[in-house]
């Protein structure tokens, strides 16, 4: 096969990675109800979890983790034409490596060559999603409930975080579906696919 196939189907099946890993976490509960993306509280911010729940406002701290992933699948919709343009301008020049890599080589490439600019386009995107959804009310209560009790001054920067975790599930997602092309043939849906991950000896 030339490098030129190769490319086209590696392309092909991170296209279609991208367009079903969108398709499903841009739904209600396309983020919170699944596991492998779920955006849980910020490290940094788990303590004042603990502390919300210590005092009886548990439910306030469920209510912004579950706000937190609602702005990630408004955002996530956005994604689309920003992945199909940075899978299109990928070049032949590491295609066979790719083919021949690990269960997620092309995946992983992909993320090197564009994960800042990815940031950088979609990131106001989830800050209009955080908006729109009523998150950034709701941790702005609880981070000032939080500061009110502990008399502390904790601040965070949700967009940065969200837009970070939207990114990195849309990754999971298509490595996912690229492991599932490499490893089940059922899953190769066009002649390309069949083609180019057929001809590879696992």
């Amino acid at each position: 096969m030339t490098q030129t196939r190769i490319s086209s189907g590696l392309k092909q099946a991170l296209n279609l990675g991208v367009t079903e890993g969108v398709k499903k976490l841009g739904v209600t509960d396309g983020f919170y109800k699944n596991e492998l993306v779920k955006i849980l509280m910020p490290e940094k911010l788990r303590k004042i979890d603990t502390t919300l729940r210590s005092l009886g406002m548990g439910s306030l701290a469920d209510q912004g983790v579950k706000l937190l992933n609602r702005a990630a699948e408004d955002a996530v919709t956005e994604a689309a034409p920003i992945f199909a343009t940075a899978i299109t301008s990928m070049t032949i020049t590491d295609a066979k490596s790719i083919l021949l890599g690990s269960n997620n080589a092309a995946t992983n490439y992909l993320q090197t060559r564009t994960q800042s600019q990815l940031f950088t386009a979609f990131q106001p995107k989830v800050k209009a999603s955080l908006g729109k959804v009523g998150a950034d009310t709701v941790w702005k209560n609880i981070i000032s409930k939080y500061n009110l009790f502990t008399g502390q001054n904790v601040t965070t920067d949700l967009n940065e975080y969200v837009t970070t975790e939207t990114i990195n599930g849309v990754f999971k997602m298509v490595a996912e579906k690229e492991t599932g092309i490499r490893n089940n043939a059922a899953l190769r849906t066009t002649s390309i696919l069949q083609q180019v991950f057929g001809a590879v000896k696992k």
